[in-house]
Parts: structure tokens; sequence; C-alpha cells
């Protein structure tokens, strides 16, 4: 149990608790106070008391409950390293991109490496945010006017064990299809004044795939009036079970320039644990299909996936990298509420997961990849995260902006959040669509109405 006397930083401290094995059974008191220049925490566990306190200069409401929460978590984040004798690998950030953390330290003329060692992280993952800063350089951009587009497809052939998206099997959603495909349609007509300058599309889901070509091409058509500017355009296909050289074919006639092979696992066992309906054949038959078209590849990976060995995750890796996609992603499980397996597995165990992470950092490399995005997650195994690789010059732009937060993002669809940026980014507001079908495609006109006045504002 967590007590502490601001309630601003009670979720914050919670995020630090819960990435101890142990800790939210120890009964934890903490105090944080600001006087003369000076951050001091005082935390009790069990009724041991430690007192902290850090020296910093405050500016504004804003740097003050920035800071607040930096030093709070990194006193409670010692305390419980000491207590259950446990260090992690990105020490006491939480709830914020690291490589964001780092951006602000450079944007203020500063080294981001002091801060990173004071916050516990370690060298290697230090260096790895190095690197994927080195690698964004030809693409970060913070410009008036840049814009992303976003455009949801939530309809899945099933659902993955680990999946906690709004995604339901296609056989039982496809009634709702025309008229979602007309809810989308008159959504992206809306949209349309409200972009300047369109830095990339994305159309995701769910697996874009799962619709029918013709249901596809109704998707990409619609889309043609808002991307005038032949700018990165990517559809994640999904699932290798939906790959066919119709939907293919209208990938190309649309002219998207990239797709998505979520393969998550080259082996079979696994595949069958985590729901998925396909072989890994299957996977290395979307890859040979998708050969003969002009499309860049984006392939994703998972560590940590329920029953898989350090030995099957490494094959996966090797046989990704086999494939030669352009950009190849590892990410960590992440059980979140709604997925099957958040009810059956509160915390996975730690195991040869850092071992599997370390393996794709260093094959990766070898093989001529960089590291070019990552972020973290809540409730993600062993406190790791997710990295996105690139062969050079083949990084994805839209992974980069949304990652970063450097641009506005107009989503449309069901689940979709669109983000406008204000004073430079400094700060940033939300719209949410219903993530309820049936909710969303009675709430169309109203979305779109309140998404322009969003982005009509200065």
């Amino acid at each position: 149990m967590l007590t502490c006397n601001a309630a601003f930083l009670h979720p914050e401290l919670m995020d630090v608790v819960r990435l101890f094995a142990g800790a939210e059974a120890l009964a934890i008191d903490q105090t944080s106070t600001y006087s003369d220049g000076v951050f001091q925490n005082r935390v009790t566990v069990d009724g041991t008391a430690r007192t902290f306190t850090h020296p910093a200069r405050v500016a504004d409401e804003l740097s003050y409950k920035s800071l607040a929460k930096r030093y709070a978590k990194l006193a409670l984040y010692e305390t419980l390293s000491e207590r259950l004798h446990t260090e992690l690998p990105w020490g006491a950030l939480t709830g914020i991109r690291p490589t964001r953390l780092a951006y602000q330290e450079l944007a203020a003329g500063r080294d981001f490496l002091p801060l990173f060692e004071q916050m516990h992280v370690g060298a290697e993952n230090a260096a790895l945010v190095g690197r994927v800063i080195a690698e964004q350089k030809p693409y970060y951009e913070r410009r008036e006017g840049n814009c992303d587009l976003f455009v949801s497809l939530p309809f899945c052939p099933t659902k993955c064990e680990y999946c906690s998206f709004i995604t339901a099997p296609i056989a039982a959603t496809r009634k709702y299809l025309p008229d979602y495909l007309s809810a989308l349609g008159g959504e992206l007509a809306a949209a349309q004044p409200l972009i300047k300058n369109l830095r990339s599309v994305y159309v995701g889901g769910g697996t874009p795939f799962a619709p029918e070509a013709e249901e596809l091409a109704q998707v990409l058509a619609a889309i043609v009036p808002l991307r005038t500017n032949g700018c990165e355009y990517t559809v994640e296909a999904g699932r290798p079970d939906t790959f066919t050289c119709e939907k293919l074919d209208v990938c190309k006639e649309y002219g998207v320039t990239r797709i998505c092979i979520n393969a998550q696992s080259f082996s079979d066992a696994t595949l069958a644990r985590i729901g998925r309906k396909h072989t890994a054949q299957a996977v290395r038959d979307a890859f040979a299909l998708a050969a003969s078209y002009p499309f860049d590849v984006n392939c994703d990976l998972i560590a940590g996936l329920t029953g898989e060995s350090f030995r099957e995750f490494c094959a996966s890796v090797d046989e990704a990298i086999a494939l030669s996609p352009a950009n190849i992603t590892v990410h960590t499980l992440c059980l979140k509420k709604g997925a099957r397996l958040k009810e059956e597995t509160a915390r996975l165990e730690e195991g040869e997961l850092a071992e599997m992470i370390a393996y794709s950092r260093s094959a990766l490399t070898a093989a001529g990849y960089a590291p070019y995005y990552l972020y973290r997650q809540k409730y993600m195994a062993g406190a790791h995260e997710n990295v996105g690789w690139t062969k050079p010059g083949k990084a994805c732009v839209y992974n980069i902006d949304v990652m970063e937060e450097i641009c506005d993002n107009l989503a449309v669809g069901a689940n979709a959040v669109s983000k406008k940026l204000f004073a430079g980014g400094a700060r940033i507001e939300r719209h949410g669509s219903p993530k309820d079908i049936p909710t969303y495609l009675n709430k169309t006109e109203k979305l779109i109405s309140e998404r322009a006045a969003l982005f009509a504002r200065a």
C-alpha cells in the first residue's frame, strides 16, 4: 500500500512500485516538499524512513511538477532498489519516453548522460538512447503545420492472447464494415482542410488486410485527396494469414510505400500458444508474396511471449534478419487490461528476457540495422522497452513523429486518438474517438466537429 501527501504524485509513484516484484505488499508512505530551492522526499517503508534532498531551480508550475515527479520517483526507486536488492534496466525512468527526456536536456544545452546516470539508467541503455537520437537526425523535424494522418481499421481475423486492443474477430464485426467504411470516408473528407504539411500516412489496426481487397481499396481511395505530396505511406498489413496478391495490388495502385508483416515469432509452438491461426511458413510466404512489389517492409517480433525459450526467440531474430525487411521492431511483451494473458499472469518472470533483448541488439547491429525509435509502457515484462531497428535510410517517419510527439497527428476511425501540438510542442491536446464500433458510428458527425475545432485553434 502506498500513501503520499501530493495527489498528483500518487500515480507516478505507483508506476515505480509496480516495477518491483513484491513492492505492492509493502507499507509505503512518501512525503514530498519543495522549499528554498530544494526538493525533499521522505520515504518510509514498513516503518523505516529515509530522506532525500535534491537542489533544483523551478521556473514555473509546469517545471515544478516535472521536477517534483522526477525526484519523488528517484527517491522511491532508490529506497525500493536497496530494500528488494533489485536494479532495473531503465532505473527510475517511468512515464516518459527516454529519448524525449534526452532531447529536453540537449535543448537546454546539457549532455543527457549525467541525468540518466542520476536516474540509474544502465550504461548500455543510455548509449542506446544516443544511437537512436543520432539515427533520427535526418528525419527529426519540429515545424509548425507538420502533421501525420492515422486511419484506424480495427478488424482482425482472430484476437491474439496478448492483445488489449478493441479488435474482435471480423466474423463478428463484419456487419458493421459497410457503415464503418462510409464513416471513415466522411472523416477523411472533413480532415482534408485541417492538414497543412502531411509528413506521413499510416493505416493501422487491428489488421488492415482483414477486410477484402475492394473494402481496403475504398479506404485507400478516400485517402488520395489528402496525400498530394507523395509522402511516406504505410499500411500495417498485419497478420500473414490475411495476405493476398489482390490486397497488395490495391496498395501498389494507391501509392503505398511501406507495409508491415507482424510475424511476432517464427516458432509454430509459440504462434499456437498466443492464438495465431497460422504457421511460421505463412510469414515466410507473406514475405515472398511482397517481394515482387516496391514496398519497404516492416516486421515485428515480441520478446517474452508465453513459453518461448531464449533459443526460440534468437532463432526468430535470425530468421527475421535473413528475410531482410527495411525495419525490424523488437517489442517486449506488455500485458494490459483486456489481454487474455493478463488474466493468467500478473507479472512475467524476468528469466531469460534480458538475454533475449541483449541478443536482439547484438544481432541486429551486426546485420547493419540501427535503432531509430524506442518507447516504454506500463506493465512491460522485465521493465524493458520496444525498439525499432532500421536499415540505412529506411527509417519510418511516422514512427519517429509519433514516438517523439514532434508534430500533429490527425487520427480517424474507432479508437483513434488525435494530437494537436501547441507552443512548439510544450503542450499537447488530445481528441479520442470511442473504442466501440457502434458507438463510434453513432457519434461520427460530432467527432468531425470536435476535431475541426481542435485543429482550427492557434
